[in-house]
């Protein structure tokens, strides 16, 4: 697993990497929009289950020891 990235889609089509742990909220509204820690926040086309199970499957590979 790469470091503490997430892939995610913009709506056209071209791929988005962020941080995960600078996630602080993703809410449906009804386009996704992720706030990060940092109060910027990325409409994406992803649906909030997508992201939530990548951010899952990032914690576990990184408490995996």
């Amino acid at each position: 697993m790469e470091s503490d990235i997430i892939k995610i889609c913009r709506f056209d089509g071209s791929e988005l990497v962020i941080n995960a742990d600078l996630i602080e909220t993703i809410e449906a509204t009804p386009d996704t929009v992720i706030t990060l820690t940092t109060g910027k926040k990325i409409v994406v086309a992803d649906n909030v289950e997508a992201i939530v199970e990548r951010v899952m499957d990032y914690k576990r590979a990184i408490f995996h020891v």
